[in-house]
């Protein structure tokens, strides 16, 4: 089988194949224009910008951490990111993951536009006013990540009744995924819920709002999974976790190496100060959160608003912002490290060319 270009609004992508955003750190410059280089999409995660670059465009520091969500969605560090990866993949589609449940959403998604992003996908809640931080870019195309055609449903018609538009493509993005997820913990093992049984309601729902194209995330690992996908109406498929195990990966070789010796039992979800839970590799830390020993809870950065200033963080017994932080900087005792379930069959580091190369031709 061989597969055709995505489109994306007004933009095209010669293979099919969307590098998932992995926050913190995990695809910045070097990963995602590589993958756009090489003619998937690549995605820059817009997840603690403050620290690239060794915080270099953190105005504010308290304890080596960037201070408030101003520094931590630092601007100038996000703008920094897209214009390296510009200078990788040049004028090919490049596209950022913004996650909805932010602090400061509006006006990172308009930091994005400012800085020359083709393409915007959001994910963690529904991103029903996204549109509205888009004006003045009508070049930039917007694509919400869905766990059900009601989601998707109700997204479009806000959009249609508010802003005249619907969305330039969908993601569906089942339980299998790494990080937060948009299931419940009960939701998340139901077989109705499962990736395989939610594409096609939502490639109907998108048949509805005209010829939107639905892209498969959550578990998606080879040519013959992508195969499947397409076959269920998918456009393309969205990979993340896959994408960990390539040289120009911007995570820590610790990170990696966390990975790659994962096993499959070691992958499980976890509560999350986000409010939904997340999928990430078992850990000392894990180990210690869940006897009340983790590290202490100062909430410098205020990163999302469910967390409440780290009242959530308090309940679940870690602060997202500073474990994720830990693992970008290879710290593998109070590091977290996300992962989707298919984690464990990373065995090797190869380039980006050769996985998609694999991905697209089979292994």
């Amino acid at each position: 089988m061989s597969f055709n270009p995505l489109k994306i609004g007004k933009y095209t992508i010669p293979k099919p194949i969307v590098q998932g955003g992995m926050g913190l750190g995990i695809s910045w410059d070097q990963l995602a224009g590589t993958v756009s280089q090489n003619g998937g999409l690549g995605v820059i995660s817009a997840v603690g910008t403050g620290y690239y670059n060794d915080k270099e465009f953190s105005k504010k520091l308290v304890a080596d951490r960037p201070l408030s969500e101003v520094n931590f969605y630092s601007k100038d560090g996000f703008t920094a990111i897209i214009d390296n990866a510009r200078k990788i993949c040049g004028a090919k589609p490049l596209a950022a993951n913004i996650l909805y449940a932010i602090n400061d959403y509006g006006r990172v998604v308009t930091d994005a536009c400012e800085a020359g992003i083709d393409i915007i996908i959001t994910g963690a809640g529904l991103p029903t006013n996204m549109p509205e931080f888009t004006e003045g870019y009508p070049d930039v195309a917007l694509v919400p990540i869905v766990s059900s055609a009601k989601a998707l449903k109700i997204i479009c018609k806000r959009w249609k009744k508010r802003y005249d538009r619907v969305p330039d493509a969908v993601i569906v993005e089942g339980p299998k995924s790494g990080g937060h997820q948009g299931f419940t913990y009960e939701q998340c093992k139901m077989e109705e819920n499962q990736l395989e049984n939610i594409v096609s309601p939502v490639v109907e729902e998108a048949a509805l709002w005209g010829d939107i194209p639905v892209i498969a995330a959550g578990g998606v690992w080879d040519k013959n999974d992508i195969e499947d996908m397409m076959s269920r109406g998918a456009r393309a498929v969205q990979m993340g976790t896959r994408f960990i195990g390539t040289f120009e990966c911007d995570a820590h070789a610790n990170f990696k190496k966390v990975l790659l010796e994962a096993k499959k039992e070691d992958i499980q979800l976890m509560s999350s100060p986000v409010g939904y839970p997340a999928q990430g590799v078992r850990t000392s830390l894990t180990s210690l959160v869940e006897k009340r020993e983790g590290p202490a809870i100062k909430c410098i950065s205020n990163c999302v608003s469910p967390c409440n200033r780290g009242e959530e963080a308090k309940v679940v017994g870690f602060c997202i912002a500073d474990r994720l932080s830990d693992a970008y900087e290879g710290k593998l005792e109070t590091g977290l490290f996300f992962s989707g379930t298919n984690g464990y069959k990373l065995d090797k580091i190869i380039s980006v060319e050769e996985l998609l190369t694999k991905l697209i031709e089979g292994e």
